[in-house]
């Protein structure tokens, strides 16, 4: 009888608020705005919430608005003012009278840097390294966060300190210099470039935490379908990290894009990044100071070698940042929900 007595209140229950539900879903009008058409009580409730916006909610979303444009503009105005120095004049730099706004407009420098064949050999040169390094860092470090993602695995328990020791712990720059170039054998070799910086364990953990959240159904559903471990991974896994991977393309291609001293201590000079060909650059104009070697165009070249040569790096990756900015979004917001 109890049980009976349960069963027909919740079905009471259950009646009584679809009926509450169903008598907003029939047209509403709000007191003062007559000719608006409420269609669910959903919507109902959301319009009174604006209407009843209190004046202190109003002065936070004012002070909010102001506060967002202010540091956005903190944000924007160092880069525009690169962009403004790198197509000033040598005059207007050496003045200080360069804002955002470029004052005598002079692309010399830009022609100097981009006339020398060289130039385009070591832009080849980074994207071949941007590529095969981002995509190997990716498939690397996917692959060692997948295992380290499932606790029922035993040796997670002595693997997962070691992978953890390494971020913040490591050899040190010589024995990794004589572990490279002599005992791998890779001295004046491109995979000297990418090997040191194949994977990052910060990148891993984050990669992991995703791995963590994923549903493990689909992939119990993939093993009851005859799939195997990689299959569930390749197949399952993976189309679904779409978030964390292309937040992890972008984190490892800037870092392959800007890196520089990996050339430095490996490579020869026709296997340079773009990178390290332009430090050289800025490098040899800030030290050069022979009398008889000073012209107008190598005085406009030193005054704005240095935010030329940021432009040049930094645009490649402004341009393939809206490709990945949905994606990046969601992966950096990685560990803001906790359950």
């Amino acid at each position: 009888m109890i049980e009976n007595e349960r069963k027909r209140k919740a079905v009471e229950s259950k009646d009584a608020a679809l009926h509450y539900r169903d008598s907003f879903t029939s047209k509403a009008i709000i007191k003062g705005n007559e000719n608006i058409k409420i269609k669910t009580a959903d919507e109902l409730v959301i319009r009174k919430w604006n209407k009843r916006e209190s004046l202190g909610y109003r002065v936070f979303r004012v002070f909010n608005l102001f506060f967002m444009i202010l540091i956005s503009a903190a944000t924007l105005y160092p880069f525009l003012y690169l962009v403004a120095q790198s197509f000033s004049s040598e005059a207007a730099i050496v003045s200080g009278s360069v804002t955002i706004f470029p004052i005598g407009f002079n692309i010399t420098t830009y022609i100097s840097v981009l006339s020398k064949g060289e130039f385009l050999l070591y832009y080849r040169n980074t994207i071949f390294y941007t590529l095969v390094g981002t995509t190997s860092s990716l498939f690397l470090s996917a692959l060692l966060a997948y295992p380290l993602s499932k606790s029922h695995l035993k040796a997670n328990k002595f693997i997962a300190p070691f992978v953890i020791f390494t971020m913040y712990f490591g050899g040190g720059m010589i024995p990794t210099f004589v572990l490279i170039a002599r005992g791998l054998n890779l001295w004046h070799k491109w995979p000297a470039f990418i090997i040191p910086a194949l994977i990052s364990t910060y990148y891993v953990l984050l990669m992991r935490a995703f791995f963590i959240g994923s549903p493990h159904e689909l992939e119990e559903a993939g093993e009851l379908d005859g799939l195997s471990q990689f299959g569930v991974f390749f197949r399952i896994v993976l189309p679904l990290s779409k978030p964390i991977m292309a937040t992890m393309t972008l984190f490892y291609a800037v870092s392959y894009w800007n890196n520089w001293w990996n050339a430095f201590l490996y490579l020869e000079k026709k296997d340079w990044p773009v990178a390290y060909y332009l430090r050289t650059i800025i490098s040899y104009a800030a030290t050069s100071n022979d009398p008889g070697d000073v012209s107008a165009e190598k005085m406009q070249v030193a005054a704005n070698i240095k935010s030329t040569a940021m432009v040049l790096m930094a645009l490649p990756i402004i341009c393939a940042y809206p490709l990945v900015q949905r994606y990046y979004v969601q992966g950096m917001m990685l560990g803001g929900v906790k359950e």
